[in-house]
């Protein structure tokens, strides 16, 4: 998550260039003029003309024939190469492809960047609208993020230290049952099951974007969604029979480097109700995926992950 206070001199050129890009980028299936645009990005016509004019230029946006822009060819190169700089490859791909094909799902690959949990590569089904993107980013904070901690005594420490307040304005509770529950049963499983709730379908489209400084509706829906972060995981203790279903928004498992650090998560969405045989057979082709991922990457899966103490 961006610090609060700023780490260096701002560059207001840069900035409006940033925001021509982000309104594009929002609307891939847009077109805009320069009148139009300049209206829509708050900058004057020729400051607005002189930016799209350079952009065009390097390929990062495209003139059409009716005068119009849109995102260029230059921004391909750029996005693969970003991805490449974060480890995602196209072997990975070829793991979120089979995954994504097996059980109809969207799969995703994410990373802790700057502070900000990032979606790094997805595979969605032909036809659905994930909800999320490559490149969408979320604060890595209490109460998100379990899942990109939980694997690791040190980082889960740091995490839980993070100050909440960040995004809530009432105190969460770290050190509870509940908590120590999520942590031995996760571990001993290699997986994280995220329930799904009416105030978590909202939850990661508010929050896409957001920096330190949340709106008021969302630090309520955060507020209402969680008080003790280990309340949205599905635990096997929870189950009342075999033919139960529970409603699942996502299923999570660790990516490893060669330090045995973990460096990303494998994650399958789901936005259903399943059976505890559906939720075990999806878990573990996640874990499958996970590791294969790893194991691209020259990565080591610890053998036996020690709870926090």
């Amino acid at each position: 998550m961006p610090a609060l206070e700023p780490s260096g001199r701002v560059s207001p050129p840069t900035d409006r260039v940033i925001r021509i890009l982000d309104y594009l980028a929002d609307r891939p299936g847009e077109r805009f003029g320069v009148s139009e645009l300049a209206r829509r990005v708050g900058l004057s016509k020729p400051t607005c003309l002189g930016i799209v004019t350079s952009l065009c230029d390097a390929g990062y946006l495209v003139r059409d024939t009716d005068k119009t822009y849109r995102l260029g060819p230059s921004l391909i190169t750029l996005g693969h190469r970003a991805q490449e700089s974060m480890r995602v490859s196209p072997a990975a791909r070829d793991e979120l492809r089979r995954l994504s094909a097996r059980f109809g799902v969207t799969a995703a690959l994410s990373g802790v960047v700057d502070d900000r949990i990032t979606v790094l590569d997805l595979v969605a089904p032909a036809g659905a609208r994930p909800g999320v993107e490559v490149g969408q980013s979320y604060p890595f904070a209490p109460p998100v993020g379990l899942m990109f901690v939980l694997w690791d005594d040190e980082a889960a420490r740091e995490w839980l230290a993070k100050e909440p307040t960040l995004l809530l304005r009432k105190p969460l509770r770290t050190n509870t049952e509940r908590l120590d529950r999520v942590i031995a049963e996760c571990r001993a499983d290699g997986y994280l099951v995220e329930r799904l709730t009416p105030a978590g379908r909202r939850l990661y489209s508010l929050m896409a974007g957001m920096s330190a400084e949340l709106p008021d509706e969302l630090r309520a829906l955060l507020g209402e969604l969680v008080s003790d972060i280990g309340e949205r995981v599905y635990l096997r203790d929870d189950d009342s029979g075999p033919r139960k279903r529970h409603d699942i928004s996502v299923i999570s498992a660790p990516v490893y480097d060669h330090y045995q650090r973990q460096v990303m998560v494998a994650s399958m969405h789901i936005g259903s109700a399943l059976t505890v045989a559906e939720i075990t057979a999806r878990a573990r082709a996640v874990v499958a995926t996970a590791d294969a991922v790893t194991a691209q990457l020259g990565g080591v899966k610890p053998q036996r992950p020690k709870s926090i103490p």
